[in-house]
């Protein structure tokens, strides 16, 4: 199976990119539900928020994390961000490899990671391509403010925040052109998918290959021929992730 990394800068339309690659019947993960999920009452890492951050972060009159809230702490303060993502990123790649190895099973021939911070985190690493969507600067501007109703100058501040641009652009494989119409992004996600997604031989040999290497383990050190099967085995499933 070949795992995709998306990513983006914000607002620049990545969350449209993954509802088309669904429409494609591409599987997504999505990283910021997961971020939401592992944040519920009762997680680990909403119990790791409430010691470290305290009771001030939850909404009012409720039991739920504000996360504008935690935002607003940990947006100008590098430390605390920090600290943040020590409560939250392990738990939410473990659930991403969950997720990543339930598609895997099920027979699928490609999975996208949805993840905006994939290079700051070195999750591009985890993928054999990585798709970046990008749009202009004025664009991008134009619906930051509309969308999350920011001023200029929190909408400037949010963009600079992060990895710019052209460096993501940079290191994709492919960069989506997200200036025009929402049609013309779904043309360009669709030709993603028929572009990389991986034949249905190359899919099944991806499902065989597992079995073939445990059951080449045994011989590899006594039979050339299991130990040529262990290296084919071994080289078809790391050809099917990286494509």
């Amino acid at each position: 199976m070949l795992i995709v990394g998306l990513t983006g800068g914000i607002a620049t339309g990545k969350s449209t990119t993954s509802r088309a690659l669904k429409a494609q019947g591409v599987p997504v993960v999505d990283a910021d539900i997961i971020a939401h999920q592992i944040m519920e009452p009762g997680e680990v890492s909403y119990k790791l928020v409430m010691k470290h951050f305290g009771a001030g972060v939850l909404q009012e009159g409720s039991q739920a994390i504000d996360r504008a809230k935690l935002g607003g702490i940990i947006f100008n303060d590098p430390d605390k961000r920090q600290l943040l993502n020590k409560c939250t990123h392990p738990y939410v790649r473990r659930r991403i490899a969950y997720a990543v190895f339930k598609y895997y099973i099920q027979g699928y021939a490609m999975c996208v990671l949805d993840i905006p911070l994939l290079f700051e985190s070195g999750l591009d690493r985890l993928c054999g391509k990585v798709a970046v969507v990008s749009c202009s600067p004025e664009q991008q501007m134009v619906r930051l403010i509309s969308r999350n109703g920011f001023s200029l100058e929190e909408a400037e501040a949010r963009i600079k925040s992060q990895m710019p641009m052209n460096e993501k652009e940079k290191r994709a494989t492919m960069v989506l052109d997200n200036n025009g119409s929402i049609e013309e992004l779904e043309n360009s996600v669709r030709d993603l998918v028929n572009g990389w997604k991986p034949s249905l031989v190359r899919t099944v040999g991806a499902l065989v290959a597992p079995v073939g290497l445990l059951v080449s383990l045994p011989f590899a050190r006594t039979s050339m021929c299991g130990l040529g099967t262990l290296c084919a085995c071994a080289a078809w499933i790391v050809g099917s992730i990286f494509g």
